[in-house]
């Protein structure tokens, strides 16, 4: 029953929003959504949906099996990168909960490839991806990946979808743009227009 939910979520998953093209971060912060009408989808809800998230991104390795408690961090993960870039948004001071949650993920694991032997090509540096450690490598990949769009040049251009009720962010790639997808930019352009309709009618 779990992995029917979450394949119905992905099916229902908008487009990757502008910018999840340049920052994994931004498309992981986006795995859970408010649609209309009460609905939503969590592309994380599972292990199983969570794991194909990962090697959907090259987070992960085949071998890599997931368990419930590793969806659970990769969720609460997501709650503080979505906690910092909010703060970013709205021009408040971030949770420190969540910046000692990113700093903790980055501090967790080596961050440069480490040197190893290989009897058939010598010495080569490689990044340690041991099993029990998978999600560790995610998490410190994912949480270097939002420190450095809140930090470098794209920090800028970091928004919230303007089609409400939806709470994805995004990246302003064209001009002013501020919603996540065509359904949502059509929904917001919907309700424009009917507003503009009953204020002329009253």
């Amino acid at each position: 029953m779990e992995e029917t939910v979450a394949a119905d979520a992905a099916e229902a998953a908008l487009p990757p929003a502008p910018g999840a093209d340049r920052h994994t971060s931004l498309d992981f912060a986006d795995t859970a959504v408010t649609l209309p009408a009460g609905q939503g989808y969590d592309l994380l809800s599972t292990p199983g949906s969570a794991m194909r998230w990962l090697r959907a991104h090259g987070l992960t390795t085949p071998d890599v099996r997931l368990y419930e408690v590793c969806a659970q961090r990769m969720r609460t993960m997501r709650g503080h990168v979505r906690a910092l870039f909010a703060a970013r948004v709205n021009g408040t001071t971030p949770p420190e909960e969540s910046l000692r949650a990113v700093n903790e993920a980055l501090t967790a694991v080596p961050t440069a490839p480490l040197l190893a032997w290989d009897g058939a090509q010598g010495l080569r540096r490689v990044q340690a991806h041991p099993t029990d450690q998978a999600v560790n490598h995610a998490l410190a990949t994912l949480a270097a990946d939002a420190a450095d769009l809140l930090t470098g040049p794209d920090a800028g251009l970091l928004a919230a979808c303007g089609s409400a009720p939806c709470d994805r962010f995004l990246l302003r790639t064209h001009g002013r743009r501020h919603w996540c997808s065509t359904r949502c930019g059509d929904r917001a352009r919907a309700a424009r227009a009917y507003a503009r309709r009953i204020s002329s009618a009253t």
